[in-house]
């Protein structure tokens, strides 16, 4: 398996407008370093939910897509009984998943750090949902799919938790492994309107 480095290392930085000049959709490629996961089983949500409350002085989103803002960034309810925590900070994982084990106990949830094992790719511009669309079966109707909340979707088999910051604004997070084949697809589903892709540092 590719680690994170290797693996976004290789979608090329590049431009491809249209014949005539346009560049519509942009793809900004970004590896992780403050993503982790919190998850239990069904009989432990409640604590998790609390001891989350505790540890992030926010109130855990409750149903599946949604997130919200908490002391170490956007807290996102990935499912029943996960939630992803993707940080607005460069903090050591190790002291990140520290911190949360401090009232998370091992007989209430469980804390993973993933930062290695994402990547988050942001796609924006004029023709943005014109491009996701070509690929995820989604109403991307702003009443259906609202800014400032997320779907889980997939596009042959792999799957992609996508994030819509704005109407034309979204971030797609991809396994790692499966990164370079994702970018690819989503370069080639804008290519009609003009795409270019760079990588963050």
């Amino acid at each position: 398996m590719s680690d994170s480095s290797a693996t976004i290392s290789a979608p090329a930085t590049r431009s491809q407008p249209t014949r005539s000049g346009q560049l519509q959709v942009h793809l900004r490629v970004q590896k992780l370093s403050n993503l982790t996961q919190i998850s239990t089983w069904s009989s432990s949500i409640g604590a998790l939910s609390s001891a989350l409350h505790r540890a992030l002085d926010c109130t855990p989103p409750l149903h599946t897509g949604q997130l919200g803002p908490c002391a170490l960034g956007t807290l996102m309810r990935s499912g029943p009984f996960e939630f992803l925590l993707v940080g607005d900070t460069d903090a050591a994982p190790g002291d990140r998943v520290a911190l949360l084990r401090q009232d998370i106990s091992a007989d209430t949830g469980a804390v993973l750090d993933l930062s290695h094992a994402r990547v988050r790719v942001g796609v924006h511009g004029d023709k943005a949902v014109q491009a996701l669309s070509k690929l995820y079966a989604l109403d991307f109707r702003p009443a259906a799919f609202a800014p400032n909340s997320f779907a889980l979707t997939g596009h042959h088999h792999i799957p992609c938790l996508l994030h819509r910051l704005d109407t034309q604004h979204f971030h797609a997070y991809y396994f790692t492994t499966y990164a370079r084949g994702q970018v690819d697809a989503l370069a080639d589903a804008a290519l009609e309107f003009g795409v270019d892709v760079t990588q963050a540092g």
